[in-house]
């Protein structure tokens, strides 16, 4: 996979726009009313990786510098949902089909008090802002899943032993859906087909957009969100879309004094993509030179041939074997050389299972 994709949803005046300003630079319209945002911003963010700049420094010759490469987190702004979303209301239809698309979903919630920013619902009640997003996406689930079954009926009557299997996984994930529940939470065997289209599937990150105040400490919001993320399983991450517009406007060592002086260790930039990535599973592996310093995203478990194919498909087909080393280890050698004459480069085959911070270099046949 080159890239995370995170759809940010949330009622309207809840903090998504200025949130996604904040952390992308790309000035999507913020507007105290609903429907500010009219199509889905896409905004690319380099994830924060300081192993990158350590090893940078290994492979700098001279005044040559090898540029870093991070990976990165594709955010998209989706307009604010309405009751009634899933049958057109608001702009509804237009911005499910967006949150299709995406793997995993930031659900942004209102955990503040200003009587200068309008709630839709004239009050602040995070509980019942969830509620009235998890019911729309519910919904469209719902009726996207009963046209399914449909055509899986009549595919499995005829012998379709493959439609036969989809049909019982979409009936289990029905009754789900039909009883308020998210399809996540149905127990079937075998994986949901992608194609079934389910928003409800995807991973859900609770963020709880806070003021100042409450950063360093939760309000009665925060904690309302955090019980009922603790129920289904789901992460919670406090933000200040506020704060992160500021961080946003600094220099790097200027956003870290501000953030230790609020009392806080890490942007919430920061621990979205950490959250991210735990959420949906993936790791970082490293490929450094005196070229680049670059690094690529991949799935825990997928084994060095896979991750060979994130670099080029042909290093995939013609894998041979890779040199490995942990990136600690290539900071403390100061480059492959030495690495190598110390005997911390590991030879790897096929089925080595790919860590997190592994540096890698591929021997291959073109």
């Amino acid at each position: 996979m080159s890239s995370l994709s995170i759809g940010i949803v949330g009622l309207p005046n809840v903090g998504k726009s200025t949130l996604f300003n904040a952390i992308t630079r790309a000035g999507a319209l913020a507007a105290n009313y609903p429907f500010a945002t009219i199509e889905p911003n896409v905004g690319r963010v380099n994830v924060p990786d300081e192993r990158l700049a350590a090893l940078s420094k290994v492979f700098t010759k001279g005044e040559r510098v090898p540029p870093i490469i991070p990976t990165f987190v594709e955010f998209v702004d989706i307009a604010g949902l309405v009751k009634g979303a899933s049958q057109g209301e608001g702009l509804g239809n237009q911005f499910l089909a967006n949150i299709r698309e995406v793997d995993a979903i930031a659900h942004v919630v209102r955990c503040f008090e200003d009587g200068n920013v309008i709630h839709v619902s004239n009050k602040v009640d995070p509980l019942d802002d969830i509620e009235t997003i998890n019911t729309e996406l519910i919904l469209a689930d719902l009726a996207g899943l009963e046209k399914r079954v449909v055509g899986l009926s009549k595919k499995a009557k005829g012998g379709d032993k493959e439609a036969k299997e989809q049909l019982e996984i979409a009936e289990a994930i029905l009754k789900v859906l039909g009883e308020g529940q998210p399809a996540r939470a149905a127990q079937v065997e075998g994986e949901v087909p992608k194609d079934f289209g389910l928003i409800t599937n995807k991973p859900v990150i609770y963020v709880a957009n806070v003021g100042e105040d409450n950063l360093a400490s939760d309000n009665e919001y925060v904690q309302l969100v955090r019980d009922h993320a603790a129920k289904e399983g789901s992460h919670v991450v406090k933000i200040s879309a506020q704060i992160e517009g500021e961080l946003a406007e600094m220099e790097e060592e200027d956003a870290r004094a501000f953030l230790h002086d609020l009392g806080v260790q890490e942007s919430g930039l920061d621990q979205l993509v950490k959250v991210g990535y735990d959420t949906l599973g993936l790791i970082t592996f490293i490929t450094s030179g005196e070229k680049e310093v670059r690094a690529w995203t991949i799935h825990k478990g997928e084994k060095a041939p896979e991750a060979a194919g994130e670099i080029h498909s042909d290093l995939e087909r013609g894998f041979i074997r890779a040199e490995v080393i942990e990136w600690q280890k290539m900071v403390e050698a100061g480059g492959w050389t030495t690495a190598k004459s110390k005997g911390w480069v590991r030879t790897e085959g096929k089925e080595y299972v790919m860590k997190d911070g592994d540096i890698m270099n591929v021997l291959h046949n073109m």
